[in-house]
């Protein structure tokens, strides 16, 4: 009977108006969630099989909500400068524990520093792959790889000194036998500073020796923190340059620090052969001559506590210690998706992965598709409240007219018994 099917149908409109209203609700709530992805009412009509041309029978109305994931939110700068965002396709991989746990993925990057040193966001642990101090993964960019994102796995740093190079010049007008003596600074392992002199030697016609004595604290040089061996023999063109040196490279030893660090091995960086930046014999000029030295610069850093972390572009993870040295400790992992809008939503921002969406891809930041990561921002929500209060309004007019369909079903039904009594 068509009163019925009019009556079922309105029903039908209720309930996915309903519906609607209740995702815009969701939408409009969220509009300032971090990463939060609008969800959009799509209506499919029913029809009924008993239609045709000369009688008609309502089917109704469907609706369904439809995910959209891929929508691209603004990107805010934050002062956190563990905040992270991602520009583009995929999402940050994150686990319910720091060893193990469910992944899901999410695109909400405000990420802090738990009292254990994870990166965490609402008990949701950042994944990402061990590096070493130039940002270079070590293994593979694999699944299998993948680690929670631990800041204080380098709590310290210290390193040791492989090379030395100075600039100076050894006066020409020296007589054979006479020595000078300069000083440089010298790294052990554990970042401990130490110094080492050097004792310039003229050993005949443009000729030089250089020998290192046994390296002292900087703090007391009266006690020996290791032993020092290797001499260095250096030559000169007769227009000053440097001819030579033994060995090539030129290399000191110090072994047996006392304090425990690995033995060490500093290269002297000498200068070119044939050429004035490094070593040099010209004439002082000077009644008594002595060496000039230009400048003494060794790598190598002393000890120093880990001060702040911070990400920066394509998600690498910085970290800047006491001593001044800033080296990367991690790169975050971005999944792409099949389908990103296939993924089943869950509170927090998270999402799983599903048959329709496809296992997740990892890549680095910028890589083979993948969005590029940016620190110290955040995605904003997509919702945008004056589309969702024009879509409101659409849904409470297509209510209000489906319930004046059921009244006006309800007085036809009566006129309908009336006319039967």
């Amino acid at each position: 009977m068509s009163l019925t099917g009019a009556l079922s149908s309105a029903i039908s409109a209720l309930s996915a108006q309903s519906q609607s209203l209740s995702m815009i609700s969701d939408n409009i709530a969220n509009s300032d969630t971090t990463g939060y992805k609008t969800t959009s009412a799509m209506f499919d009509a029913l029809v009924t099989a008993s239609s045709n041309t000369t009688s008609y029978a309502s089917g109704g109305v469907t609706v369904s909500g439809r995910s959209n994931i891929t929508q691209q939110g603004l990107l805010a700068a934050t002062s956190n400068a563990t905040d992270v965002a991602i520009q583009g396709s995929g999402f940050f991989v994150v686990t319910s524990a720091a060893t193990g746990g469910i992944t899901s993925y999410t695109r909400n990057g405000a990420f802090t520093i738990n009292n254990a040193g994870y990166l965490e966001n609402n008990g949701s642990y950042l994944e990402g792959w061990r590096t070493d101090a130039d940002g270079n993964v070590v293994g593979s960019e694999s699944a299998s790889n993948l680690s929670a994102i631990n800041t204080q796995i380098a709590s310290t740093s210290g390193s040791a000194t492989t090379k030395t190079t100075i600039a100076a010049n050894l006066p020409s007008d020296a007589a054979t036998g006479d020595t000078y003596t300069s000083s440089m600074t010298v790294y052990d392992s554990l970042g401990a500073a130490n110094t080492m002199q050097v004792t310039w030697t003229k050993t005949g016609t443009n000729a030089w020796s250089a020998s290192f004595a046994n390296p002292t604290s900087s703090s007391d040089t009266t006690t020996a923190t290791g032993t020092a061996s290797g001499t260095i023999d250096i030559t000169f063109n007769s227009d000053g340059s440097l001819a030579s040196t033994s060995p090539d490279p030129a290399t000191v030893s110090i072994t047996g620090w006392t304090d425990g660090a690995a033995d060490s091995t500093v290269t002297m960086a000498l200068g070119t052969v044939g050429g004035t930046d490094g070593l040099t014999q010209y004439a002082s000029g000077e009644t008594t001559p002595d060496v000039n030295v230009t400048s003494i610069d060794s790598d190598g850093l002393s000890y120093g506590k880990l001060s702040s972390i911070s990400i920066g572009k394509n998600g690498v993870v910085d970290a800047t210690y006491s001593n001044g040295e800033t080296i990367a400790i991690y790169k975050i992992a971005v999944a792409t998706f099949a389908d990103p809008n296939g993924l089943a939503a869950a509170s927090d921002g998270l999402y799983s992965a599903t048959v329709a969406s496809g296992n997740a891809a990892l890549q680095a930041s910028g890589e083979n598709g993948a969005g590029t990561v940016y620190g110290s921002e955040l995605e904003s929500s997509t919702t945008d409240t004056s589309s969702q209060f024009s879509s409101m309004i659409s849904a409470q007019q297509a209510y209000s007219a489906a319930s004046q369909v059921i009244s006006t079903v309800n007085k036809m039904y009566d006129t309908l018994i009336s006319a039967m009594r």
